[in-house]
């Protein structure tokens, strides 16, 4: 892998922008404005001396030196007088404090030539003989121009040492942010690496390592995820295995007993009692055999998005009286006191048909799962603008561990009397969900009731209305 494509180098690069850039900009506004400080400070300060001087100018002219030594010492600059010749417009230095040298470098000075023309106080600075300076002109009372020049080598000097220090600390800030920012981005790519390593494993199906990141950062929680889909996937893998043995001994015993009694009906010589007995044997164990293979179907269906519901006005009491008269014999027999408790009609919109599988499912779940004794009630009613069909019974409860996985494929509860396949209650609840409800557990010891909640319908079922004309057409008029 190109380290330059790794998230590190991309990082500690994208830190390395963001400093450089940061210092790039602390540069571009100190420096320019240190240095236009200093000279503005140097302007003010020769702005201030000038009108004393310009005042005490003396109009006798042999008494300029003195005067212009004293003057340059207050100022702590260089003071030149100038007199107004022309035309053309041009400067005559009369008297300069710096008496050692001639004056001829100041004779066209912009600043003093400025003030010759409009007679006011000028100011700015001016570059002689590649050295820069700060200068104030005005004219005095005595006649001549006053021109207060002073050096920026010092000043500009400082801005030059500020701004070498910058960038000494700039490059050394870009080093560290470089060093800090790779190691910090490398420590991250390692974290997100392990994530990688650890997708590998679970996408080959290995769920025995755990995902362990103990940061409270974006990353970590990224880690915890992942750890709590290894161990969904890993009871999920451990569901599908158990499914697997679970149904291939729930394929196999029927299978085994349908073979064996055929051999038995084939080979001797049996009473007509006892083939009858077989007979009804088998057909159990053919039904067995077909209620697997009908949810096995269904589940295919349903993740295959190909099962369809036809919605229309359904009786949930009289689906709950059909369901429970169903399984009378069955309840008589396992000692199940089974009950129907229907408020009104209780109008539904669903899928007749499959609401009847889903009353089924929760019926026969309560009467297997229960112990004998155990009295179940089907009960119907509206609440909160929904209808619903509930199954409960007064057995033991569903421990607390468990009900969150009850309607999840292939579970089953360890320890139960149950010896189904473990997906009736999911395919239950996706029935549901597809018919635009839910279906939902509640639990406690001594009481259990799921609960299958559809949008309530306010129209008469169309058998309803057959019968209401049968009715009608029945009283005829003597």
């Amino acid at each position: 892998m190109n380290p330059f494509r790794s998230v590190g180098a991309r990082l500690s690069l994208a830190l390395l922008v963001v400093v450089a850039g940061a210092l790039g900009f602390v540069y571009l506004i100190v420096v320019p404005s240190l240095q236009d400080r200093l000279i503005h400070a140097k302007l003010s300060q020769l702005e201030r001396a000038a009108p004393s001087i310009a005042t005490h100018v003396p109009r006798d002219n042999t008494k300029w030196t003195d005067f212009l030594e004293s003057a340059s010492a207050s100022a702590n600059a260089r003071i030149v007088l100038f007199n107004v010749i022309g035309p053309p417009l041009a400067l005559q230095a009369v008297g300069d404090s710096r008496q050692s040298v001639p004056s001829t470098d100041v004779s066209n000075d912009s600043v003093a030539l400025q003030v010759a023309t409009t007679l006011r106080k000028a100011y700015g600075t001016v570059n002689r003989s590649g050295e820069r300076y700060a200068e104030v002109a005005l004219p005095s009372k005595a006649g001549p121009i006053v021109l207060l020049s002073a050096s920026l080598h010092d000043s500009l000097g400082n801005v030059q040492l500020v701004r070498r220090r910058l960038l000494a600390a700039g490059g050394l800030v870009l080093f560290l942010a470089l060093v800090i920012g790779y190691g910090g981005a490398w420590a991250f790519a390692r974290r997100i690496r392990r994530l990688e390593h650890a997708a590998e494993r679970i996408a080959t199906g290995r769920f025995d390592e755990p995902v362990v990141d103990r940061s409270a950062d974006e990353v970590g929680q990224l880690s915890r995820t992942f750890e709590r889909m290894r161990q969904r996937l890993a009871q999920l893998d451990h569901a599908r295995r158990e499914f697997i043995a679970n149904a291939s001994h729930e394929l196999r015993t029927p299978l085994f007993s349908l073979g064996g009694f055929i051999e038995l009906l084939t080979e001797e010589e049996l009473s007509e009692k006892t083939q009858h007995e077989f007979l009804e044997t088998m057909r159990e164990q053919v039904d067995r055999l077909t209620k697997l293979a009908t949810e096995l179907l269904d589940l295919s269906r349903l993740d295959a998005g190909q099962l369809q519901v036809e919605l229309e006005t359904v009786s949930l009491a009289e689906t709950a009286r059909a369901v429970a008269a169903e399984f009378q014999a069955v309840a008589r027999t396992a000692d199940h006191p089974l009950e129907v408790e229907a408020d009104g009609e209780s109008l539904a919109i669903g899928d007749e048909q499959r609401i009847v599988q889903i009353g089924r499912m929760l019926v026969e779940n309560a009467l297997v799962h229960t112990p004998p004794g155990t009295h179940v009630r089907v009960r119907t009613g509206s609440v909160n603008g929904s209808a619903r069909l509930s199954v409960e019974d007064d057995g033991p409860g569903i421990a607390s561990e468990h009900r969150t996985h009850v309607f999840e494929r292939f579970y089953r509860v360890d320890g139960t009397q149950a010896s189904g396949s473990g997906l009736g209650l999911a395919i239950a609840r996706e029935l549901a969900e597809l018919m635009g409800g839910t279906l939902e557990l509640e639990s406690e010891p001594g009481r259990t009731t799921f609960i299958l909640s559809l949008p309530i319908s306010r129209e008469m079922p169309l058998e309803n209305h057959a019968r209401s004309d049968r009715a009608s057409s029945a009283v005829a008029p003597d």
